[in-house]
């Protein structure tokens, strides 16, 4: 792998274990923060908004200065935000805390650029395993994130402050090792006009049927996760009164989840092709449910959020391997924005609602809905192989 993918993987270490500190901390300090136990996973859903509503700046500020700056800027901006959390923690500040995850979740939109910029610094054929190694750096993320959390926990006098000021620190870590990020190795996407052909309007690149498949997976994979993931630590802890360690083992687990199937994704691509990969995604989702709804026990939680983050990985590294297939090099900034947009609208909706479902429907309900999203991917991916096995049964024919 080039150098460029490394120093990717490296920062994501670094850069994403604020990810999985919020999801750990953020409903329980949301409870206690907050003004209704409705609002306690505000937190969590404020970052997620703040990755929704910065995509589109994101990508539009990477086309005009490049890739480069705006990584070290978004590594600045989540020292600022851990700042402003463990400032809001000190003071007891409901609406402080929720504007730090905002400024976290901006931050965030520029970490989910990581894996676009590693694609583009190898051949496309080695797409798929470039992305795979990024998100490897993931794992690094899931053990430091919640270790740091716990270890910061009661580092000051007033709970939580501690960890936020680690947060700070990774952050400048993760800008650090973005300094040698070479923004010029994207060379495979240095082509002439004449290779890259005209820039097609938006609409015309969205009716092609798997560009919904890619993008379907992606939303679906987020928005789920998200929804299960932002519920479980409140469910756990506050509902059922789990300790603060198990549900960190459990938030843990499933974020290794996430991330160590990175391992051979790539492999998976090459070897069963996108479909059958997102296929297997979906099983594992439609298990994740089955798995939650047969108790509370601790190793329930434990085997439905290791599924559920199984699921994800190949849901999005399916969905993001895919993606690139339905553009064109020159047109690649405004299908990101696109399919980031809608992939991380569906997980702010997600995130915010589970607050409010957890508590006026219950566990059991909210794993219920999700079944339904399961079956729109199942249809779309069957739809799609579907007419492709008859074009080609048209080709063969003529």
């Amino acid at each position: 792998m080039p150098f460029n993918v490394w120093v990717l993987t490296l920062a994501q270490a670094f850069a994403m274990s604020a990810a999985p500190m919020m999801m750990l901390l953020g409903g329980i300090i949301g409870v206690e923060l907050a003004p209704s136990p409705i609002l306690a996973t505000l937190p969590i859903a404020s970052m997620v908004v703040g990755v929704a509503i910065s995509i589109l700046p994101v990508t539009q500020l990477m086309r005009r200065f490049g890739r480069k700056k705006v990584f070290v800027g978004g590594s600045g901006l989540a020292g600022i935000a851990g700042l402003v959390a463990a400032y809001a923690a000190q003071e007891h500040s409901f609406e402080l805390f929720c504007f730090s995850g905002i400024l976290l979740g901006s931050a965030g939109a520029i970490i989910q650029q990581y894996r676009f910029a590693a694609m583009e610094s190898v051949a496309p054929e080695l797409g798929a395993k470039a992305t795979s190694r990024v998100l490897l750096g993931g794992l690094v993320a899931a053990f430091l994130g919640p270790e740091l959390a716990v270890l910061g926990g009661d580092l000051i006098e007033t709970p939580y402050v501690g960890a936020f000021l680690f947060l700070t620190m990774v952050s400048l870590l993760a800008g650090l090792t973005l300094c040698f990020y070479r923004e010029d190795s994207s060379a495979s996407y240095q082509v002439s006009p004449e290779d890259q052909g005209d820039i097609r309007p938006l609409k015309t690149i969205l009716n092609q049927e798997q560009i919904w498949v890619a993008i379907a997976g992606a939303m679906i994979g987020f928005a789920m996760m998200s929804f299960v993931m932002t519920a479980t630590p409140l469910h756990m802890h506050h509902i059922e009164h789990h300790s603060l360690a198990d549900t960190k083992w459990v938030i843990q687990s499933h974020i290794i989840a996430m991330y160590l199937p990175s391992l051979f994704t790539g492999y998976l691509v090459a070897k069963l092709g996108v479909s059958k990969m997102m296929l297997t995604g979906l099983l594992a989702y439609f298990v994740t449910i089955v798995t939650a709804l047969m108790g509370n026990d601790v190793l329930n939680y434990w085997a439905a959020l290791v599924l559920l983050g199984l699921g994800w990985n190949l849901l999005f590294v399916g969905g993001t391997v895919l993606l690139p297939r339905c553009y064109r090099p020159n047109e690649r900034f405004k299908v990101q924005a696109f399919n980031d947009t809608l992939v991380f609208g569906s997980q702010a909706i997600a995130s915010l609602s589970a607050g409010w479902v957890i508590h006026q429907l219950g566990w059991q309900a909210l794993l219920i809905i999700c079944i339904p999203f399961i079956g729109i991917q199942l249809i779309l991916i069957s739809w799609w192989k579907f007419n492709q096995s008859k074009l080609l049964g048209t080709k063969v024919s003529e």
